[in-house]
């Protein structure tokens, strides 16, 4: 296995060649200490930047966001998926994060790789009411925004995620709330993002992510918080039919598309695929 020592930039989840939410990655012969590792992640400034070294037969990877460490990131996963297959050629590589065991498939190309990761277990169970009412509140909505198809839920896919589905598309792209607040309800309770969804059809989703735990906005593509909405599907009966796919980033410009493979199997691991593009390589 070759290492680098370089921090590489890659854009996940693309939409052909246009878009992706980008990451960094950094891979080592051993992970550096984590103050390094932190001011890294802050000076890349991008949501989340994964350093990976190589641990047996796999890889120990830790995630970090500008504002601090995250358990699970879907898009930095799929950053590194590429990266690994660019510089070791095309297969699975076993994952050790700080709480499971994962894995990431990469397929190179000429300027990046086709990446699928395989999630951590997936949970769900339903939001409290005093919660979807102070979630509702940061945003501007209203119960009655809400699609009753699709109840509130805390999703875990590898992190935690409060899953709020909104009956209209004009209500996802209208979304604004403020940064401070929405850190301060998302640490309070533990969640990596919110997931903001809106049902186009059984199995397409339009999907913002606002990132306010780890200091950012928005994310434009967030594989780990779509584990834990189709694991939630799963959990709900919803008709997915097998595999959904979820658009986003539209709204910042920044076009990203996911494509999640459910099992039947209550519980089990999601794929989630999707295209990656090295920049300014």
């Amino acid at each position: 296995m070759q290492t680098i020592t370089k921090v590489h930039k890659v854009a996940a989840f693309t939409a052909g060649e246009e878009g992706g939410n980008p990451a960094g990655v950094m891979i080592r012969a051993a992970l550096p200490e984590e103050p390094a590792m932190q001011r890294i992640a802050a000076e890349m400034g991008y949501s989340e930047t994964v350093f990976a070294a190589p641990q047996g037969d796999g890889w120990r990877v830790r995630y970090f966001s500008p504002d601090g460490e995250v358990p699970f990131c879907g898009h930095a996963t799929i950053a590194l998926g590429a990266v690994l297959a660019q510089q070791n050629g095309d297969g699975i590589f076993p994952l050790t994060t700080n709480h499971a065991k994962v894995t990431v498939e990469g397929r190179a190309h000429a300027n990046g790789a086709v990446a699928a990761l395989q999630s951590p277990g997936t949970s769900s169970s339903p939001a409290t009411p005093a919660l979807v009412q102070e979630a509702l509140a940061l945003f501007g909505y209203t119960l009655a925004d809400l699609d009753d198809r699709i109840p509130p839920a805390v999703a875990n896919g590898g992190a935690y995620h409060l899953v709020l589905a909104l009956r209209s598309r004009d209500k996802l792209r209208a979304m604004r709330y403020d940064l401070n607040k929405g850190r301060e309800l998302m640490r309070r309770y533990g969640f990596a993002t919110i997931s903001l969804i809106h049902a186009e059809t059984p199995q397409r989703f339009h999907a913002r992510n606002p990132f306010a735990s780890g200091g950012v906005y928005e994310d434009p593509a967030t594989g780990a918080a779509a584990a834990a909405l189709a694991g939630y599907l799963r959990d709900l009966d919803w008709p997915h039919g097998g595999a959904i796919d979820i658009v986003q980033g539209e709204d910042m410009g920044a076009p990203c598309h996911l494509h999640v493979q459910i099992s039947d199997e209550p519980g089990s691991s999601i794929r989630v695929s999707g295209n990656a593009r090295m920049i300014g390589e």
